[in-house]
C-alpha cells in the first residue's frame, strides 16, 4: 500500500542556483515513490540566484496557491552600486560601468523613501510577465527590448542592514508582485550611479519564515519528511477563517449557498469543518457566502 501525501504547504528552503521549477519537479518525483502521481506547485517563484522561503503546495492545497502568493514578503537584499547588468542582477552582463567611490551611507537614506509606499515599477526584461502574450525574458533572449507597462506594488518598509561600499544590504517588506531586481536598479540610477542585485535571501512569506523552513535535502532524503507537511488550516491562520456547522458544510459542498454573518466583511472566507478540514473556499454575495472553490473532504 502506498503512504499517503497530505495536502498541505512545505515552508522550503530553496537553495541557490537551482530554478522553483526545478524544486518542484524535485518534489514531485519524490511524491511518486509512496503515493504515486502527487500534484506539486509552488507559491511564488525566487530566482536561481535567490534562496529562502519557497511555499511549495501540495495535492489539493495547489488551488490555494493565488491566495498564498498574495502575503506580504520579506526579503534581505545585497544591492551592489556602480554597475548595471541586462538582468538587473549578478547572472546578467555588464552594460555600463560609473564610478561609486563617492556613494556615501547618507546620500542612500536620503534616497530611499521615495521607493517606500505604493509605488510604480516596470519590471526587468527577464520576467515571466507577458506582453501581448509573450513572455519577456522569451523575448529577452531573442534580443529584444519591448516598452513594458508600469505596475503599481506596495513596498511597507525598507531598513538598511550593513553598508561596504560598493555593496548596501536592506531588508525590504513588501507586497505581491515587487521585484527587488527593478528595486536595486531603480535605486542606482536615482543615485546617477547604476546598481544590481547581487544577492537576494526571502525570510518570510506571510506566516512561513526561514527559521522555521525545512531544507530541500531533508525532503528528498528523510524518510519522515510528510511530518513537515503544513495543514491548510495552520497555514491559512492568518487570513479570514470560519469553522461550519455539519449541515453548512453539506450545503456548500453541493454549491449551495450559507448565510453570510454581517461582522464579517472580507473578500475570501476560508471555510472549514470540525475536524479542520478544508471545505470551501467562499466569497461575499449580497447577504450569504458563495463557494467559490469547493475541496475534498476525507471521513
Amino acid at each position: 500500500m502506498r503512504d499517503h501525501v497530505p495536502a498541505g504547504f512545505l515552508n522550503l528552503n530553496k537553495p541557490l542556483h537551482l530554478t522553483s521549477h526545478g524544486v518542484v519537479a524535485a518534489i514531485r518525483r519524490r511524491c511518486r515513490p509512496s503515493s504515486g502521481k502527487v500534484k506539486v506547485g509552488h507559491a511564488g517563484t525566487l530566482d536561481p540566484l535567490a534562496d529562502g522561503v519557497l511555499i511549495i503546495c501540495l495535492g489539493a492545497a495547489t488551488r490555494l496557491s493565488e491566495y498564498m502568493m498574495r502575503s506580504r514578503k520579506v526579503y534581505r537584499a545585497r544591492i551592489t552600486f556602480g554597475a548595471t547588468t541586462t538582468t538587473f542582477d549578478a547572472a546578467g552582463d555588464v552594460v555600463t560601468r560609473r564610478d561609486a567611490s563617492r556613494l556615501t551611507l547618507a546620500d542612500i537614506a536620503d534616497a530611499l523613501p521615495p521607493f517606500i509606499g505604493e509605488i510604480r515599477q516596470i519590471p526587468p526584461m527577464y520576467s515571466a510577465v507577458k506582453v501581448k502574450g509573450k513572455k519577456l525574458y522569451e523575448l529577452a533572449r531573442a534580443g529584444q527590448t519591448v516598452a513594458r507597462p508600469e505596475r503599481k506594488v506596495t513596498i511597507y518598509s525598507i531598513d538598511i542592514i550593513s553598508w561596504d561600499a560598493p555593496v548596501l544590504e536592506l531588508e525590504i517588506q513588501c507586497g505581491a508582485g515587487t521585484y527587488i531586481r527593478s528595486l536595486a536598479n531603480d535605486l542606482g540610477e536615482s543615485l546617477a550611479v547604476g546598481a544590481y542585485l547581487s544577492g537576494l535571501t526571502r525570510i518570510a512569506s506571510g506566516a512561513f519564515r526561514l527559521d522555521q523552513s525545512i531544507a530541500l535535502d531533508a525532503v528528498m532524503h528523510d524518510d519522515h519528511w510528510t511530518s513537515q507537511i503544513i495543514s491548510p488550516f495552520d497555514a491559512l491562520s492568518d487570513k479570514t477563517c470560519v469553522t461550519l456547522a455539519a449541515d453548512e458544510i453539506q450545503r456548500v459542498q453541493q454549491g449551495g449557498f450559507i448565510k453570510r454573518p454581517g461582522n464579517i466583511q472580507a473578500e475570501k472566507v476560508f471555510a472549514f469543518d470540525s475536524k479542520q478540514q478544508l471545505a470551501a473556499v467562499l466569497v461575499p454575495r449580497d447577504e450569504t457566502w458563495k463557494p467559490h472553490k469547493v475541496f475534498p473532504l476525507r471521513s
